[in-house]
């Protein structure tokens, strides 16, 4: 046999040893063979040869030799410095010295072509080059009557259960004949490749843990397996990071981590063999599994999934499941050790980003950064962390600037937002800020209060617990309450602007349904995917869906109570941020008011704020006439924002169709148009001056 290279010295060590079973066997063959001449051996069974057969006894086996501890420890005089890698191989597979000398005869011609052709002379057929289990016992000394040897090649024995060794051609051929064959992994790490298994493209990986990222749970956690724990279940909260905790304990226990995705293995076409690859890639390298989402095997009417689940569950190595959902008992025979993942905090993932940022060659520096502020608002995991990190990197680079500023930060955030959300709500990319809006003071501060808090929500709620108990999450809530045009939804669109995210606003047409318990089955998608996106969800005309809850008179108002019940419950386990809008008030039940963080009573605009409404409604692109009378615009017409803007634009198009500035005759034509649309009545004395205009400037046009 060729040198052996350094990390399979042992292993090819003991092949020499098997080589010296088949020199015997195949002496002993040509000894008694026949017809040692026939050109069409292992082609046919001849007359003479089967008379032969009849007349031969089964020969003893040999006792001395069945194990082959005697040759192994020849072996073992040439093994390189450290464990060799076949011993481990026993030592985590529980292998028998049988089984060891089984799949070392199974592997010969996988190492050295040659014994391909000699296979095929002591199987006596040419076409069969892989020992059979018949061959491999008598090349052990073993009995093929023995129930103990045969019993090595069962579904439960170790080299099967474990993947080491495939019995093929089990439903074909008896069973001394069946076929072994030795997984091109097995072989590959016994010679000292890590390669990982190829059948687990796209559904595991190994993974090198965060050395920066290492929360307490994660040391508890570790002390656990070291101590012999074989089963975790990681339940995650929005924000935190179950894979990462999982990992960070693992990795403490010095074993590798094989990261595998469940919701690739649900649909993967063979799931149970994969699993069981998954499985011995992990038990090769001393690792654990890291298998997550749960969600993906919800059993739930779903057998072959239950089967899944519980196969994962009974594995011999480490597994740290992972996911959102609360484990059924019922999933696995023993029950898993429950661990909750809590967010990280406002400090983590700040070291993560300059941990990841740093760590990309040639980037924007980012000293004047302040990280920590920048990311107070968010829930982030650790993955999400490192990927806005380069997001921003890349868009600064893109920009040509020379630092990654607040915007490049943000920008690095909102690009790992999922789209799950898009398919509920409508995405707005807010494009106001502050400067934008006409408001009262006690509003102003209100609006910023409530980005004050989603601020600062990590420090108050999470490490100061002034939310304890009660399954409540760290949500921020707010009511935006008053007349329609008074600005609420800008304004959610501003606080939106002001934490650097964007603005979700419900459709209501695809929330509520007509049939009984599917509105509240529509809400709670929304709800789950926006606990999962840094966002600003809105409900706008809240009140259709927050109303009061009514005395039962019939079954409408049952379930129109059951509807209202199960929203209050929700708001108060929401972890994200959500503003509810309406016009009316009063028509909110009082124990959602109850659960608001703030509250912002928007009243109509005075004569001031109406005319700097009307200014910056036209904005400074709009090219206006000289004489523009803004002053009595604010001060005649008693108009909400929202009407303002409507009628900056009608006066707009009226400028554009006679292609001039727009004039106070235009303002006059769209004012008389807008109370048309309100039905409100509208006198000639209110034009004053303008009289002209308002009577019939619009229709000349």
């Amino acid at each position: 046999m060729t040198a052996p290279a350094l990390p399979a010295t042992h292993l090819l060590a003991r092949l020499r040893l098997i080589e010296r079973r088949v020199r015997r066997a195949v002496d002993e063959r040509r000894r008694t063979d026949p017809a040692p001449d026939d050109a069409f051996r292992g082609l046919y069974v001849s007359d003479e040869m089967a008379d032969r057969l009849l007349d031969t006894a089964t020969p003893p086996p040999r006792h001395d030799d069945v194990n082959g501890e005697g040759l192994a420890v020849e072996a073992d005089t040439d093994a390189h410095q450290g464990e060799p890698r076949l011993r481990r191989l026993a030592r985590d597979f529980a292998l028998a010295p049988l089984d060891v000398e089984l799949l070392l005869l199974a592997l010969l011609p996988d190492v050295d072509a040659r014994f391909e052709r000699l296979y095929g002379y002591l199987n006596d057929d040419v076409t069969r080059r892989r020992a059979s289990i018949g061959l491999a016992l008598e090349l052990c000394g073993a009995a093929p009557s023995s129930a103990t040897a045969r019993g090595r090649f069962t579904a439960s024995a170790p080299l099967v259960a474990g993947g080491l060794l495939l019995v093929e051609e089990a439903a074909e051929r008896p069973f001394l004949s069946r076929g072994l064959r030795v997984p091109d992994r097995v072989t590959a790490h016994l010679l000292g490749d890590d390669t990982g298994d190829t059948r687990l493209a796209g559904l595991a990986r190994y993974e090198e843990p965060d050395p920066g990222w290492r929360p307490a749970s994660a040391e508890q956690l570790a002390a656990a397996i070291r101590d012999g724990l074989r089963l975790a279940y990681v339940r995650e909260r929005p924000g935190a990071a179950a894979q990462a905790l999982a990992a960070a304990a693992l990795a403490a226990t010095g074993a590798p981590v094989l990261r595998l995705d469940l919701d690739a293995l649900a649909a993967d076409p063979a799931p149970e063999e994969a699993l069981a690859a998954a499985a011995r890639e992990a038990r090769l390298r001393g690792g654990g599994l890291v298998a997550g989402p749960v969600d993906a095997l919800d059993p739930a009417g779903q057998p072959g999934r239950s089967r899944l689940l519980r196969r994962l569950a009974a594995l011999a190595v480490p597994v740290l499941l992972t996911g959102r959902t609360g484990w059924d008992p019922y999933w696995a025979e023993r029950s898993p050790l429950l661990v909750a993942a809590e967010p990280m905090t406002v400090r983590d993932r700040s070291a993560l980003w300059w941990a990841g940022f740093g760590a990309r060659p040639g980037a924007p520096a980012g000293a004047d950064l302040d990280a920590e502020r920048e990311l107070a608002p968010y829930l982030l995991t650790p993955d999400q962390v490192r990927r806005a990190a380069e997001t921003a990197g890349h868009r600064a680079l893109l920009e040509g600037a020379a630092q990654v500023g607040p915007e490049h930060l943000r920008a690095g955030v909102r690009s790992q937002n999922g789209a799950g959300l898009e398919r509920l709500a409508r995405r707005v990319e807010p494009a106001v800020g502050w400067a934008d809006l006409v408001l009262p003071d006690p509003v102003f501060e209100q609006l910023r209060e409530l980005a004050m808090r989603v601020r600062h929500r990590d420090r108050v709620l999470g490490g100061w617990r002034m939310r304890p108990g009660g399954g409540r999450g760290r949500g921020v809530t707010a009511l935006f309450a008053g007349d329609s045009g008074t600005g609420k939804t800008m304004s959610a669109e501003v606080v939106a602007a002001d934490l650097g995210v964007e603005l979700y606003v419900v459709d209501l047409s695809t929330v509520v349904d007509k049939y009984v318990g599917e509105t509240e089955k529509n809400l709670e998608r929304i709800f789950t995917e926006a606990a999962n996106v840094n966002g600003v969800l809105l409900f706008d005309e809240a009140d259709a869906i927050f109303g009061k809850r009514s005395e039962v008179r019939d079954a409408h108002d049952r379930y129109a109570n059951l509807e209202s019940a199960y929203l209050l419950q929700r708001m108060e386990s929401f972890d994200g941020v959500a503003i509810l809008t309406t016009n009316l008030r009063a028509n909110l039940d009082e124990a959602f008011t109850r659960r608001l963080d703030v509250i912002v009573d928007f009243p109509l605009p005075d004569e001031a704020q109406r005319r700097a409404l009307w200014d910056r409604c036209l904005g400074p692109a709009l090219p206006r006439a000289e004489d523009l009378d803004l002053d009595f615009c604010g001060r005649a017409f008693e108009l909400a924002g929202g009407s303002i803007r409507a009628c900056a634009v009608t006066a707009a198009y009226l400028a554009a169709g006679a292609d001039r500035p727009v004039t106070t005759d235009d303002l006059m034509a769209a004012v008389r148009r807008e109370y048309g649309k309100l039905g409100r009545l509208l006198l000639d004395s209110e034009f004053g001056p303008h009289l002209r205009v308002g009577r019939g400037a619009l229709q000349e046009r």
